[in-house]
């Protein structure tokens, strides 16, 4: 085993502070979480840094930006201490594997931890309550048919990467299997009867002088840790990780892309607007590199797009609204499974799904009723369409010149001296001669 080595000894020796660098989660894990974190710690090893206090408030998120983050702190040459801070918050399902794989385990007092079973938004099995009685855990204990093979492949996975967590930093493997197969939990008082986690800090600074001279593993061998008296520099999520946490939130990325169709869509029917292209073009490939970081089920993604496709047709097409419910409800659907799994922490959010199937529902029936109205109306054509129209004169004239009507020229004869521009009303046809004389006021030309 290598000889311990103290981590910021060098500066200590020569009279500056040692340097902790605090990283904060608060919220779901997410690709933007992912790469703050990552970055943080490779900050820190920069630095040379002697730990990383990474704080923990997180209702899990997906499996993939977890990883990320505890692949970075298993290659960190500088320790990683987990703190699920501050009081009340927790360390729920992705956050407690992250508390596995740190260094030290802390928590603050009126936390919990736990909840880890992986969840399928198209699966079932992940939200079942832990058992309770002899019962409920014989019922656990038996054979599930109903869970797919899907499901059962992602808990087992789940349940040898927690325990090799658990094996490498010596803690309760046991209860960290059970934390995924029963979604179980526990307050801090519990966690370190239990030896999940290392320590009970209830702030900061008591946590760095509880884990002073403690020695830990690292990717470069065992370390020392002089915490106590060291400057704390809090590292914040910069411009580049607020915008992934913006645009990869699925209910923004959905937004995006409807944003994106509509805007296209608005281009194409009246060509030069400019405008619309450019935000749509825009807020499309926006909405693609988002889809592109979160664990997208494209079944949903076609059927939100089928949908979008179905309500735009019944404006073009009209079916009496056939095709615009088809569209509403592909698109209801599509949303619901459009992320393929991760956490119930970070999907669609409910409200959205509803609000845009609410809208959706709202053009469609704006677009029948237009229908409607138009065939309620009768439809004049012919000599009748013709007699009172209004025209417009096209050049100056008296007695025989052209108007514009109906978006054609017309030979028209007047009675008095008309000028260009003058409005006037179409009162006989004569073959192919219109009558017209001076219209009282500026109409609506028909």
């Amino acid at each position: 085993m290598t000889a311990p080595v103290a981590v910021g000894a060098q500066a200590t020796d020569a009279g500056v502070q040692p340097t902790i660098i605090r990283l904060k989660i608060d919220g779901a894990i997410s690709p933007a979480s992912a790469d703050y974190v990552v970055r943080g710690i490779e900050t820190a090893n920069q630095r040379r840094a002697a730990a990383v206090v990474l704080e923990l408030d997180t209702p899990g998120g997906l499996s993939s930006s977890m990883r990320d983050i505890i692949k970075a702190i298993l290659s960190s040459d500088v320790a990683v201490i987990g703190y699920v801070a501050p009081q009340g918050a927790r360390a729920a399902s992705a956050g407690t594997y992250i508390l596995y794989a740190c260094q030290v385990a802390a928590m603050a007092p009126a936390t919990n931890v736990g909840a880890a079973t992986p969840v399928s938004i198209l699966g079932g099995g992940g939200n079942a309550p832990p058992p309770q009685t002899d019962k409920d855990k014989k019922e656990a204990a038996a054979p599930a048919p109903e869970q797919s093979t899907e499901m059962r492949k992602a808990t087992n996975d789940a349940v040898a990467y927690i325990r090799a967590l658990a094996e490498r930093r010596s803690r309760n493997a046991d209860w960290a299997e059970k934390a995924v197969r029963e979604a179980a939990s526990v307050s801090a008082e519990q966690a370190l009867k239990l030896h999940v986690i290392d320590l009970i800090a209830p702030d900061l600074n008591a946590l760095l002088t509880q884990v002073n001279g403690r020695s830990v593993e690292t990717a470069s061998g065992t370390q020392v840790l002089h915490t106590a008296g060291a400057l704390v520099e809090t590292i914040t999520p910069d411009v580049r990780s607020q915008f992934l946490a913006v645009i990869a939130n699925p209910s923004v990325a959905l937004v995006l892309l409807l944003i994106g169709l509509g805007g296209l869509v608005m281009e194409g029917a009246h060509p030069g607007g400019i405008v619309p292209g450019v935000v749509g073009a825009i807020c499309l490939l926006l909405a693609l590199y988002a889809f592109q970081l979160l664990p997208v089920n494209f079944a949903g993604l076609g059927l939100i797009l089928l949908g979008v496709v179905l309500i735009i047709s019944e404006a073009f097409i009209p079916a009496y609204g056939v095709l615009g419910t088809g569209g509403v409800v592909a698109f209801v659907i599509g949303t619901v499974v459009l992320m393929r799994n991760g956490s119930a922490a970070y999907g669609v959010a409910l409200p959205t799904v509803i609000g845009m199937g609410v809208a959706g529902a709202g053009v469609v029936a704006g677009i029948v009723w237009l229908a409607l109205r138009s065939h309620s109306r009768p439809v004049v054509s012919g000599r009748e369409q013709m007699i009172g129209a209004t025209a417009e004169v096209v050049a100056d004239f008296q007695g025989r010149g052209l108007v514009h009507v109906h978006g054609e020229r017309w030979q028209a004869d007047s009675t008095v001296a008309l000028k260009r521009g003058d409005y006037v009303t179409v009162t006989a046809l004569h073959g192919l001669i219109l009558d017209v004389q001076p219209a009282d006021a500026h109409p609506k030309e028909t």
